[in-house]
């Protein structure tokens, strides 16, 4: 089997939204991710399948995308009903505790609500919200200096194992 390729970094990740106006506002207005591209299409090109759309494209400062389909009929993406909403959440990073506050300020002042600032292990510094199609976000900026995210990345695999063997243990005796 070959090596893997390098993954250079996020080109995009996309989800479904309920109307494209509202989600431009909501991205480009509230958090400034310029809209840099759109695609217009009647048929997904991938697949082949017939299905009206527009495809918008919000660029952060390093140059990847959080991207948006509007499917043209006004529905948003359901959530999991097996998953918490909490977990499935789109995570965007910012350079500054400043930048942290200044976007809570911002956000609250329209109307939405807001959760945080959450600190989570000395790791990141957070806040949540909702966007206007249900789309959990989260505002976060990282706390821990070169040397602790050494140590992060070198207890990761172990870390790992460790929660592995514990479900493994917990699921046997149910």
């Amino acid at each position: 089997m070959p090596d893997p390729v390098a993954v250079h970094g996020l080109h995009h990740v996309a989800y479904r939204c309920r109307d494209a106006e509202e989600t431009r506002h909501f991205y480009e207005d509230l958090l400034g991710l310029p809209l840099v591209h759109v695609v217009r299409a009647d048929a997904v090109e991938s697949t082949g399948e017939a299905c009206p759309f527009i495809h918008l494209f919000f660029e952060m400062t390093d140059g990847s995308c959080v991207a948006f389909f509007d499917l043209g009929d006004n529905t948003a993406a359901e959530p999991s009903p097996n998953t918490p909403r909490w977990v499935n959440h789109l995570a965007l990073r910012v350079g500054s505790q400043a930048e942290v506050d200044q976007a809570r300020q911002r956000l609250v002042d329209a109307g939405v609500d807001v959760i945080g600032p959450v600190s989570h292990d000395g790791f990141v510094h957070s806040i949540y919200f909702f966007d206007p199609n249900g789309i959990r976000l989260e505002l976060t900026l990282t706390m821990s200096d070169a040397q602790e995210l050494q140590a992060f990345k070198d207890e990761a695999h172990a870390a790992c194992a460790a929660w592995t063997a514990e479900k493994n243990r917990r699921l046997a005796t149910h």
